[in-house]
């Protein structure tokens, strides 16, 4: 029996950089052609390698195929750049770094106390940005909401602008932290059983068990013997995150990264280099429990690649979510300081991802440093996050329409539908889709916890890394673990899985407790 490793084999990497292509714009028809005609397969949909390998002489294709492929011009790279510079002087509206008065109790915050040019038209919600590629999904400009439905949300599309003002902190970070810790994890298990299913897999399961709308976990029980054959539950889920199986929060690495953060924090303080991450994974993290571009990276390390190559060489899956479920703890330690928490979030995620996957992570950093501030709130914190993504990136055009979006319906399903009509032609772990709707998720649950979650992953999709992310967020706009219904909280029995080094078995309460020792404390390096 052969070892077939998933997301590293060149026969498969290739379908995947052919699609990157056109979702960035390339012009790979004449590669593609030759794949084809030598008798390449398109990457797998859902699997990380398909079943078979291919015969050497075409595995040796595919890898000639791939450095051709990165050797192409790439349209965007001006609107999607990588480099953190190149990043700041595009963002117009770049939030002002925190001082000592910002750190002070504040009025919470709903919307920007000056709207910007255009804030509240159809165009602010999607603004033209460069040409679409051929293929790739790009919601137009035109069909862009232009205000919210009645009941749909408490703010008007206007709070996608953001001022300058840096953002106060209240009191009671360390319960916040809590929350948003026990946030992660309850939205992440909430999507585990579903993950990889399609959407009209994860409506049919819910409403065969009278639980769609979703608001709670998914269950078997109940469930009709050929409904179950026909969309099975993700195979490595099922067994510790079905309502009937829960028993405390099980491995993931939605998980073992925000863990894996706070090792990178203890040893080299906020002001770690990407090399930094890259050696810590190497004495941490083992290669198996890595996916998809973090896979990618790591077998480059191990070639003899450094940073930022790491990230470019033969990884076509560098816009993916990956580097966004590593956020957190960067926004979780820089309270009310968003430019501080993206700038951390860009020196981890450029060890793996590019432009619009390092994008994924910067905005979520900067919008969970904004609600953990306790002084805004989730109108406020997406719009945040905006403001330090490039504002005609494919990345901050999903965002605006998913935002747009959740204020024109009151009905989610809506929503979605809309979401998956723009978005469907993009990978279902891609960081573009995943996080339209996230916002859009955020967005229309108002700051509600059960909403948030159970919108984030009845939206399909990467379902666990969106309902870790919204949980997050979610638990920190709660403000203390009490505020979040007991029934997410209680089977996670304070108890989590792990295989990062002396984490395993941790409480959230006293991961709480290191993340608030974290926050801003100035690690000297060794």
């Amino acid at each position: 029996m052969s070892v077939r490793l998933t997301w590293v084999q060149p026969e498969d990497l290739i379908g995947h950089e052919l699609r990157q292509a056109v979702e960035d714009g390339r012009d790979a028809s004449a590669v593609e052609a030759r794949w084809r005609a030598a008798g390449g397969a398109p990457a797998p949909v859902a699997a990380g390698a398909s079943r078979a390998p291919a015969p050497p002489h075409l595995r040796a294709l595919a890898e000639r195929l791939l450095d051709e492929l990165a050797a192409l011009p790439v349209p965007l790279s001006a609107a999607e750049p990588t480099s953190l510079a190149h990043i700041r002087r595009i963002c117009p509206h770049w939030p002002r770094p925190a001082g000592p008065d910002t750190r002070r109790p504040g009025p919470v915050l709903t919307r920007p106390p000056a709207p910007l040019p255009g804030a509240g038209t159809a165009a602010a919600a999607a603004p033209p940005g460069p040409p679409a590629p051929a293929g790739a999904a790009h919601p137009p400009a035109r069909d862009t909401p232009h205000a919210p439905a009645a009941g749909a949300g408490s703010v008007a599309p206007d709070a996608v602008a953001v001022g300058p003002e840096a953002v106060a902190v209240a009191p009671g970070l360390g319960a916040r932290l809590h929350a948003a810790w026990l946030g992660r994890a309850a939205g992440c298990l909430l999507g585990k059983p579903v993950e990889k299913l399609p959407l009209s897999a994860i409506r049919a399961l819910a409403a065969a068990t009278g639980n769609w709308p979703l608001t709670s976990w998914f269950t078997a029980r109940g469930l009709p013997p050929a409904l179950a054959a026909a969309h099975p539950w993700n195979r490595r889920s099922a067994a510790t995150s079905l309502a009937e199986n829960i028993d405390g929060m099980p491995e993931d690495d939605d998980l073992n990264y925000p863990l894996l953060n706070l090792l990178l924090l203890q040893r080299y303080g906020p002001g770690f280099r990407t090399a930094d991450v890259a050696r810590l994974w190497l004495e941490e993290l083992p290669a198996g429990r890595t996916f998809t571009a973090e896979r990618v990276a790591y077998r480059n390390l191990l070639s003899g690649l450094e940073p930022p190559l790491t990230a470019w060489h033969r990884n076509p899956f560098r816009e993916w979510i990956g580097a966004q479920i590593r956020a957190d703890v960067h926004g979780w330690t820089h309270p009310g300081d968003p430019a501080a928490a993206a700038e951390q979030a860009h020196r981890d995620a450029t060890l793996t991802h590019t432009a619009n996957g390092v994008y994924g992570a910067m905005f979520t950093a900067a919008v969970i440093a904004t609600a953990a501030s306790g002084t805004a709130d989730v109108h406020r914190s997406l719009a945040t996050g905006l403001a330090v993504v490039p504002p005609d990136s494919r990345l901050a055009r999903a965002v605006r329409f998913g935002i747009a979006t959740a204020h024109a319906h009151t009905d989610f399903d809506a929503v979605v539908d809309r979401l998956h009509a723009a978005y469907g032609s993009y990978h279902w772990v891609h960081v573009v889709p995943n996080t339209a709707l996230l916002a859009a998720a955020l967005t229309h649950a108002d700051g509600d916890f059960t909403l948030s979650v159970c919108r984030a992953v009845s939206g399909g999709w990467d379902t666990d890394s969106n309902g870790a992310t919204a949980g997050s967020v979610a638990g920190l706009l709660a403000g203390r673990p009490e505020r979040i219904p007991d029934r997410w909280t209680s089977p996670l029995k304070n108890r989590l899985a792990t295989s990062v080094p002396t984490f395993d078995g941790a409480g959230f309460d006293t991961l709480a407790a290191l993340t608030h020792r974290l926050a801003h404390q100035e690690a000297p390096r060794p």
